[in-house]
C-alpha cells in the first residue's frame, strides 16, 4: 500500500470516527433536551425516560434538527406550558455543547 493510500484511507477512518462521535452527540444533546422538557411538561422520573427516547425517536424522522423541535414545540403548547421558539433553541444549543463534553470524555 502506497503511503497515498495510507492517506486516504486514513482520512476516511477519521471521517467514520468524527462521524460516530457527531451521532452520539446528537442522540446525547435529544435525551438531555428531552429531559429537560418532561421537567417542563411536570413529568415523573420514569415518564421522563420516556419521554426523552421520544425526542430521540423524533429525530430520525427528517435531516437535521427540526423535527425535535417541532416535536418539543407542540408537546409543551399542547400542554400550555409557556417556552419561545428562542428558549427552546438556545436549550437545544447548550445541551449540545454539553452532549459534546460528555462524549469526548466518554460517558
Amino acid at each position: 500500500m502506497s503511503s497515498f493510500d495510507k492517506r486516504g484511507e486514513s482520512f476516511e477512518n477519521k471521517f467514520a470516527h468524527d462521524e460516530a462521535l457527531q451521532f452520539k452527540a446528537n442522540a446525547r444533546r435529544n435525551k438531555l433536551l428531552g429531559l429537560w422538557a418532561a421537567e417542563k411538561l411536570g413529568k415523573s422520573a420514569a415518564e421522563a425516560d420516556a419521554y426523552a427516547r421520544t425526542i430521540v425517536s423524533a429525530d430520525l424522522e427528517e435531516a437535521g434538527e427540526d423535527d425535535v423541535f417541532r416535536k418539543i414545540r407542540t408537546d409543551l403548547d399542547a400542554a400550555k406550558v409557556a417556552q419561545s421558539d428562542h428558549q427552546i433553541r438556545r436549550t437545544m444549543d447548550e445541551m449540545m455543547a454539553k452532549a459534546i463534553e460528555e462524549v469526548k470524555a466518554g460517558r
